[in-house]
């Protein structure tokens, strides 16, 4: 990762505060009234205002793309424009996609949504064996098996599909099956093997042949090495820090291959509209059939409530509905217009497919830069100008709100060291702290001492620890690396009766309260 240079941040402030007479504007074709130069302008002040390099928008409109652009910088250190064929990450827009493929396996017979998974992947197990009785495709794409997101297991790209697979049966749920939303990568995974298997290959074949060659969507692809081959890409961008004054950097692409089908795919705005007509039009483009009628409909039906988030700052944001979950697409109402939707975010980029189908618009969002709200309310700034309604400032919404998540998480740490017990030692010597401890599903930890401190391994990284009382330590992660920052994790060590140190636990997954216990041999004596 590294560093833009000031001038390069310049170049954003430049782009941002551009007119429709400049020379990047003039590349842009024409939209209609709505989406005009006003469009273009109140777009280019988001990019400002969120420090965001890049951004390609379609709208899809009765059937039609009615705006297919790019604003900003595919990549800030070489002043390439974004354009309608430039290629970014869609993160978790992705799991659409493989609910999308396996609807041609169901429309072909070779599926059935609510026959158990064990029918077709006969070694699938769970922690729960109620679960792993009684999980059907369905519940595998619609976040209800009981499971919190153990996303670590997969985000460090340690292990190969097969092996996440395998691991799914020692990841503790903290629901019983079918009881509550949760967002679960890892049953998308398995749901793209079991689409894989049924097709007698992959299911990066299965989306290649059936989703995007009838969609006629042929630069997609389904890997970051894929994507660098190409002519036309996105570079991935996140902020240093969480202030205003922080700076843009450069991130490296992030390699999904083991768990592709929760957030593999890379594609334009232009080839991503197709895909949005497609399921705007129940299941058909240019008089194809992709999908049956029947399973777009069920997409795009209710099969889970969720729970409603905590209300913003600013009170509740009444223009928004309750939200549920379809088969890989969130459910709600804007404005009380009923409202189809999923983002995706991965290292350096976020994306936003949403659309309205009472009303037929759609809007496709692809950026390059981390984590990004803007990606959440620019469909709404293009509603509100379709649907002739009052503008409303969801940029300044979206501000306030982000401030006040960054507020609580301070507050959070200042109440972390409040916590903390001055004056405490380690109750063994540090060497004694050194070792191997391991997880059946995550694997090994391995503890080392380097001088006058601890250093904790695991999953490829590497971090010192500082003491923090009693049996305690904290992780210190790097500076200046966005996207390890959330490692700031609390260490805990355990004896036995005999005082030999046996176990660890770390906050490996945030849902499980008391934490992932790593677990090490007694020591002969």
């Amino acid at each position: 990762m590294r560093a833009l240079r000031h001038s390069f941040l310049a170049v954003l402030a430049t782009l941002s505060a551009t007119t429709p007479t400049t020379t990047l504007a003039q590349r842009r074709p024409a939209a209609p009234p709505a989406l005009d130069a006003r469009f273009d302008a109140q777009i280019d002040s988001v990019l400002k205002a969120w420090k965001v390099p890049g951004v390609g928008i379609a709208v899809v409109h009765k059937g039609k793309v009615i705006l297919a652009k790019g604003y900003g910088y595919k990549d800030v250190a070489a002043m390439a424009p974004v354009t309608a064929q430039t290629k970014f990450a869609i993160g978790s827009v992705t799991k659409s996609f493989v609910v999308t493929g396996l609807a041609t396996q169901v429309k072909q017979g070779a599926l059935e949504w609510d026959k158990p998974v064990r029918e077709y992947l006969t070694d699938f197990r769970l922690y729960d064996p109620v679960a792993t009785e009684g999980m059907t495709t369905r519940d595998l794409v619609s976040h209800r098996s009981g499971l919190p997101r153990h996303d670590l297991l997969w985000g460090r790209g340690v292990f190969t599909r097969e092996e996440l697979y395998q691991r799914l049966r020692y990841l503790e749920p903290t629901r019983p099956f079918r009881s509550f939303w949760q967002y679960q990568n890892l049953m998308f995974t398995t749901a793209g093997i079991l689409s894989g298997k049924l097709n007698g290959t992959t299911w990066e074949q299965v989306i290649k042949d059936k989703v995007f060659m009838p969609l006629g969507m042929s630069t997609a692809d389904l890997s970051v090495a894929d994507l660098q081959r190409s002519t036309d890409y996105a570079v991935g961008y996140a902020l240093s820090g969480q202030t205003d004054k922080d700076s843009v950097v450069q991130v490296p692409y992030r390699n999904l291959d083991a768990v592709g089908p929760a957030g593999s795919i890379n594609a334009s705005v232009e080839e991503m509209a197709k895909y949005l007509t497609m399921h705007m039009q129940g299941g058909s483009y240019n008089g194809t059939e992709v999908i049956a009628a029947k399973d777009a409909r069920e997409m795009q039906s209710p099969q889970m409530f969720m729970p409603r988030p905590p209300a913003p700052p600013t009170g509740e944001w009444t223009e928004l509905g309750d939200e549920s979950y379809g088969m890989g697409l969130f459910l709600n109402s804007y404005r009380g217009h009923r409202l189809v939707h999923h983002g995706g975010n991965i290292d350096g980029f976020s994306a936003e497919l949403n659309f309205l189908p009472s009303d037929s618009i759609g809007v496709v969002v692809l950026t390059n830069m981390n984590g990004t709200q803007v990606r959440d309310f620019i469909p709404y700034l293009v509603y509100d100008r379709l649907l002739g309604l009052a503008p409303i400032d969801w940029s300044k919404r979206f501000k306030e709100r982000q401030a006040a998540a960054q507020a609580r998480a301070r507050e959070a740490l200042a109440k972390e060291d409040a916590l903390r017990s001055a004056g405490t030692q380690p109750s063994h010597p540090l060497d004694e702290y050194a070792g191997t401890y391991t997880h059946p599903a995550y694997g090994p930890v391995t503890i080392a001492r380097e001088g006058e401190r601890l250093q904790f391994a695991f999953m490829g990284l590497s971090f010192p620890m500082e003491h923090f009382h009693f049996d305690t330590f904290r992780l210190v992660p790097p500076a200046g690396n966005p996207l390890l920052a959330g490692f700031r994790w609390k260490v805990t060590f355990s004896a036995d009766g005999d005082g030999d140190l046996v176990s660890l636990n770390a906050p490996v997954e945030p849902a499980l309260a008391r934490g992932v216990t790593f677990a090490r041999p007694k020591p002969k004596r």
